[in-house]
């Protein structure tokens, strides 16, 4: 009988001190975030061209959802939602060539972790109109996977590659990846960014193995609710 009265005696001053310090139980989870990172140069004479296809996908995000750019530190920034994840979106304002400043910047001002981090860059190797989505890989001489692996102190992060071709003659590369997208390869760029869209959604819904067994296929057919 002691025992019991002891144990409601107890009880009583945890009620009463919950109600004294405002404890409340919570059963919201943390929501995920994560951040899209479009590849670029900054300013008017860049728009447009292949070297900036990561520009156009985040910047086609951005407006599917109505989202406005605002420029904040070392980056253009914006932020969606899908299905409850938060989707920060940058462009760096460094140069391609800079580009790491910005993305291990913004890991670290928004608390994302490595996982969670998707870097969309344009591709020689790829032709235009193809996504391939990768979870880690060498850099290819691109200088500004070059960048963000140096700045990262690793390759183990996600990108997506916007296929732009390689239909120039030896030692145009430069004036090739800076020209502007035209014609037929527009066309195709249009309708990549859509897939890309769709799969930067399967990405913060369902993973990035998931997304990389839909989205990787021969010319991207997939399927899945994103």
């Amino acid at each position: 009988m002691q025992f019991k009265t002891d144990v409601m005696s107890l009880l009583g001053k945890i009620i009463s001190y919950c109600k004294r310090k405002d404890c409340k139980e919570t059963t919201e989870e943390p929501v995920s975030k994560f951040l899209i990172v479009g590849l670029g140069n900054v300013g008017a004479e860049y728009e447009g061209t292949r070297h900036n296809a990561g520009f156009m996908v985040v910047d086609a995000l951005a407006k599917e959802a109505d989202a406005r750019w605002s420029l904040e530190r070392h980056a253009y920034r914006t932020e969606i939602r899908h299905k409850g994840r938060i989707l920060v979106l940058i462009k760096p304002t460094t140069y391609m060539n800079l580009s790491g400043k910005a993305v291990k910047y913004w890991l670290q001002a928004e608390k994302i972790e490595l996982p969670n981090l998707l870097v969309v860059v344009d591709d020689l190797a790829l032709d235009p109109g193809i996504v391939r989505i990768k979870k880690q890989g060498g850099a290819g001489g691109h200088n500004g996977l070059t960048d963000i692996e140096a700045l990262l102190g690793t390759p183990n992060y996600n990108r997506m590659r916007m296929g732009v071709g390689s239909s120039f003659g030896r030692g145009h590369q430069v004036d090739y990846v800076l020209g502007r997208i035209e014609g037929e390869d527009l066309a195709k760029m249009e309708e990549a960014m859509k897939t890309a869209g769709d799969a930067i959604k399967c990405f913060v819904t369902q993973g990035i193995d998931r997304t990389m067994n839909l989205y990787n296929k021969k010319g991207n057919a997939h399927e899945g609710n994103v």
